[in-house]
């Protein structure tokens, strides 16, 4: 950016309240960050297997448990590591032989990738397609279908459906839990970190699982498939039972996920989440489509995120218009690092407000107007 781009500085009519707009860490709400503080010595630096922070998991999987509407047969699993090391774990712990994967950018591809070099699993069977669309499962002889909620690299979303009644449904939900609704019937094991629209930190990953789902973890974990104890699933759901974790996790995680989930149901739950998310979303996607520089990736507009909106930029350099917003408070609005266009990608997760979404457009036309030459 040169020094002209550099003292663009935008009208504090057009600056949001709050300029987070990340994918991931994202926003987290102000009033969760004072209820932590509120704690003061009695939460963090105390154990894990003690009441004080085990009854902030069991609100944690109540609140989730509520906020899914799950059936009384379901239960909430949680353990250290996020998404990344579920994939791992579920490897070992969900996947008997083979499974069946759609790949549609980087975080759906990584469970392939994971299930394809791992050395005691059949080779996957892989369904792909071009970034910015999502293809469709198709019944196959797998015992577990992968599918993704919400890729977060290309801002495309697909409403999770069972393409069998043969086989486990998994679902990577890590963009998409809390801000989209999804049926019980249609999924197994349901499993997201809560960095990203749960509002919280990362290091942690928590999993809704089906009784089908459950009968696999105890069945393949019985002790004749050797795996590590800390991507042990059996392991994990005896510790999830008693509200804790196999080793110590970051406390302040399971806290502020609680504190945003018990916001979500206070404020009317998934219907009233997925109305927030679509509202902030419709604006951006709506902002593009009437702007001469600006277009929406997913031309599809039923399989577009409304939670991670990616828009292409034409005539200016968005690096140039993600800088200059940071600059101005505004912060991590660039694309995703290995997509590789002249775009930007904004989050609309319920903790982001939706009149900050509107001034969020407002200031790009206003900075893209003084990057033209």
């Amino acid at each position: 950016m040169d020094t002209s781009q550099k003292l663009i500085s935008l009208p504090d009519t057009l600056r949001p309240k709050d300029g987070r707009f990340g994918s991931g860490p994202s926003k987290i709400r102000k009033d969760a960050l004072d209820s932590l503080a509120a704690t003061g010595s009695r939460f963090l630096g105390t154990s894990h297997r003690k009441s004080t922070v085990k009854n902030q998991v069991h609100r944690l999987q109540n609140g989730l448990s509520d906020l899914f509407q799950l059936p009384d047969d379901w239960e909430i699993l949680l353990g250290n590591g996020g998404t990344t090391l579920f994939w791992d774990a579920a490897s070992f712990g969900l996947i008997e032989n083979r499974s069946q994967h759609l790949t549609f950018g980087e975080f759906s591809s990584k469970f392939a990738t994971v299930v394809s070099d791992a050395p005691h699993l059949a080779t996957p069977e892989i369904i792909e397609s071009l970034p910015g669309t999502h293809p469709l499962s198709m019944p196959s002889n797998v015992d577990a279908y992968a599918l993704t909620h919400n890729e977060t690299s290309t801002g495309v979303m697909v409403s999770p459906r069972r393409p069998s009644k043969d086989g486990l449904v998994l679902v990577d939900a890590t963009s998409a839990a809390g801000a989209a609704s999804w049926e019980s019937d249609e999924v197994d094991c349901y499993y997201f970190a809560p960095q990203k629209a749960l509002a919280s930190d990362g290091g942690l990953w928590l999993a809704a699982c089906s009784p089908k789902a459950l009968e696999r973890i105890e069945r393949l974990c019985d002790g004749n498939r050797w795996m590590p104890a800390s991507l042990n699933l059996g392991i994990a759901l005896t510790n999830s039972r008693q509200h804790q974790t196999y080793n110590t996790p970051a406390l302040t995680t399971i806290f502020l996920a609680a504190e945003m989930v018990d916001w979500l149901n206070q404020s009317g739950g998934m219907a009233w989440s997925e109305a927030r998310c679509r509202e902030s979303s419709s604006s951006i996607y709506s902002w593009a489509e009437a702007s001469e520089h600006a277009d929406p990736f997913v031309k599809i507009e039923s399989q577009r995120s409304s939670v991670v909106c990616t828009i292409d930029l034409q005539g200016v350099d968005a690096d140039d218009v993600s800088n200059t917003l940071r600059a101005n408070g505004i912060v991590d609005t660039e694309s995703y690092r290995k997509l590789g266009r002249n775009q930007l990608r904004l989050a609309t997760f319920p903790a982001i407000e939706p009149t900050d979404v509107v001034l969020l457009c407002q200031s790009i036309d206003y900075i893209i107007e003084r990057l033209l030459p």
